[in-house]
């Protein structure tokens, strides 16, 4: 009898232990403290209860599992956890009394002090056999050193039936918590990742109900608990349109057995918010391969597609914008292969066109340029080092200008990015080197124009000047002659009053062309000097000749024999006044040489006009 008490009581506690695995299952919220205290309560309950049904093989001696629920609490809940269970333990036995309670208070103590040793010493390990085992162990030893130190007299087969049975009930009582702490390690691991996942995650029964779902399924409709979401269905979520798709769409999956994988849905938020989702769906079965429901993963892709399509957008734009510019565009990698270009860039360059594609190395673009003879500047003959040394250049942040076959003038950018690409874009410029040939030849005529005088085509004042300077310091530096004529028209002033003043600028042309037919030698100068006044810088003429040539001149402009009646020679004379600085006669300065002409022109006019007059000299008329 006694020993079916005993075995009654080894279920009792194993029961208990069952149900406090599954309450601890439920009670999940708890904190690591009050886990341990509850374990400790439940620990205490079951040793009272093993108490209650605890045979007594003598007068106040009573043998139970108690020691079985202490070690346990002590191995797996630690101080805290043994610290309630004993302190239950030892008041029940207390109140049970008997001559058994000291030794019955001393292996409470006792099993509690090594339960904890062991725990402290396998605390950093994982619930493992060890535990199992160090915590059947301890009871065994303390069973049967109270027995013996106690119980001396009883049979050696009643200790080590005791002793066995105790070390049984642990070795059970240990299995079972490991296994269940496993397992809901494992459960709290499935829980957590479902419930702390960033997606939606939920399980379905195959009337599409809600069985579980992670927290944001529940906030994403409005809930703040996960398990406020069981047992409902679409119909109570979505507009009963939208949830008919859902439900027909889950049934289909599961009567088929067919999987829904990346299934993209729009939603349409109240305000008018588009929302995209991202759904897998799988058919769930038992063991035995009867549908059971399905599981759902749901992904909010909203930002995904709303930078999708901007990028979309923006390669529209893009491409729009490489259709519709003028210029060439093209990018090389930095192994100099053509990586993208527009049509404009291949039309660029009729020649080498068909060369201009993606993947094409621009060392074999430069020899088809050569081959086909597309550029005027490069001889078709050129080697392979020059085409290799053009090829190296796209890698050079640089302008060029280069001119083709067809006539064509191509403008070549190259800018180099940060990763090592070489970015080129090429525009057509024949007409802005058409304009600036243009502007070339403009410049140079107007730089004409700048030292011409507009009337009489011979040099102006502004050329004179600079003239007579230069040959002044290079007379005075060589001690070579250097000789000046300025030239009066007669009663110009009369002329123009009495024939008008285009029959003035006839008579002023006129003169001009005597004076580029008296003046030819290149080193001479002929200059309009200022109205009716001209001068002639003869560099390197001595004081005869240039008398000589003032002579011709004057002689030369009566043989033309212009009407003026408002003169008294009825013809249109010239006066002229000669300085020259040689054979020691010298002048501080130009405006002295001129001065001396000025001078001389003066005293010509003086004289009677139509003569030439020579600083220090009379005037010589005709």
């Amino acid at each position: 009898m006694a020993w079916q008490v005993l075995i009654g009581n080894v279920a009792a506690v194993s029961l208990l232990i069952s149900v406090w695995m599954h309450l601890h299952y439920r009670l999940y919220r708890l904190s690591d403290v009050q886990a341990k205290i509850a374990f400790g309560l439940m620990m205490g309950l079951g040793a009272i209860v093993s108490m209650v049904l605890s045979v007594e093989i003598d007068s106040g001696y009573y043998v139970d599992l108690r020691s079985t629920l202490l070690a346990v609490s002590a191995v797996y809940g630690g101080p805290l956890a043994v610290l309630v269970t004993g302190t239950l333990t030892a008041i029940y036995r207390i109140s049970m009394g008997g001559a058994g309670i000291q030794p019955g208070l001393i292996s409470i103590v006792v099993v509690s002090l090594l339960g904890s040793s062991v725990h402290f010493l396998f605390r950093r390990q994982p619930m493992n056999f060890k535990r199992i085992a160090a915590a059947a162990f301890t009871v065994a030893l303390v069973s049967a050193a109270v027995s013996l130190a106690y119980r001396g007299d009883d049979p050696l087969i009643t200790v080590l039936g005791f002793t066995l049975i105790g070390f049984v009930a642990t070795l059970v009582a240990a299995s079972v918590i490991t296994y269940f702490h496993a397992f809901t390690v494992e459960r709290d691991i499935l829980r957590a990742a479902l419930t702390q996942a960033p997606d939606l995650y939920y399980v379905k029964d195959h009337k599409s109900r809600f069985l579980v779902a992670n927290l944001n399924v529940a906030r994403n409709h409005g809930r703040t608990k996960s398990s406020e979401m069981v047992g409902l269905t679409d119909f109570d979520l979505y507009p009963r349109e939208m949830a008919q798709a859902f439900f027909d769409r889950e049934q289909e999956i599961m009567s088929t057995g067919n999987p829904l994988v990346d299934f993209e849905e729009p939603f349409v938020i109240e305000d008018g918010r588009e929302r995209w989702f991202l759904t897998s769906k799988v058919p769930l079965r038992n063991r035995h391969g009867d549908l059971i429901g399905l599981a759902g993963v749901t992904r909010d892709i909203t930002e995904k597609k709303r930078l999708i399509q901007e990028a979309v957008d923006s390669k529209n734009v893009l491409s729009q914008a490489m259709a519709e510019m003028s210029d060439g565009l093209a990018m090389f990698n930095p192994d100099g292969k053509l990586v993208f270009c527009n049509d404009q860039y291949r039309a660029a360059f009729p020649r080498s066109g068909y060369a201009r594609k993606p993947g094409a190395h621009i060392s074999d673009i430069v020899r088809a340029v050569v081959r086909n003879a597309e550029r005027i500047d490069v001889s078709p003959d050129v080697s392979e080092e020059w085409i290799q040394t053009s090829a190296a250049q796209l890698f050079l942040t640089r302008d060029t200008e280069i001119p083709l076959f067809d006539g064509r003038w191509l403008s070549l950018r190259t800018r180099l990015a940060s990763d090592g690409s070489a970015l080129v874009v090429v525009s057509d410029i024949t007409s802005m080197k058409h304009s600036e040939e243009q502007l070339k030849q403009l410049a140079q005529k107007m730089t004409g124009l700048a030292y011409t005088d507009a009337l009489t085509g011979i040099a102006n004042r502004r050329v004179f000047d600079e003239v007579i300077l230069t040959e002044f310091a290079r007379a005075r530096r060589n001690s070579s002659p250097l000789s000046l004529l300025l030239i009066d028209i007669d009663h110009f002033k009369s002329f123009n009053d009495t024939y008008g003043h285009l029959e003035g600028d006839k008579c002023l042309k006129a003169i001009g062309d005597i004076l580029r037919s008296v003046v030819t030698r290149p080193t001479d100068l002929a200059a309009r000097f200022g109205g009716e006044e001209f001068a002639i810088v003869l560099p390197g003429t001595d004081r005869e000749g240039a008398l000589s040539l003032a002579e011709v001149l004057r002689s030369t402009l009566n043989q033309l024999a212009i009407p003026h009646r408002a003169s008294s020679k009825s013809i249109v004379t010239t006066s002229i006044g000669v300085a020259n600085m040689s054979d020691g006669s010298t002048f501080a300065s130009v405006a002295d040489l001129v001065r001396a002409a000025d001078q001389a022109l003066y005293g010509a006019k003086t004289k009677g006009r139509d003569c030439i007059a020579a600083a220090g000299d009379q005037a010589t008329a005709a």
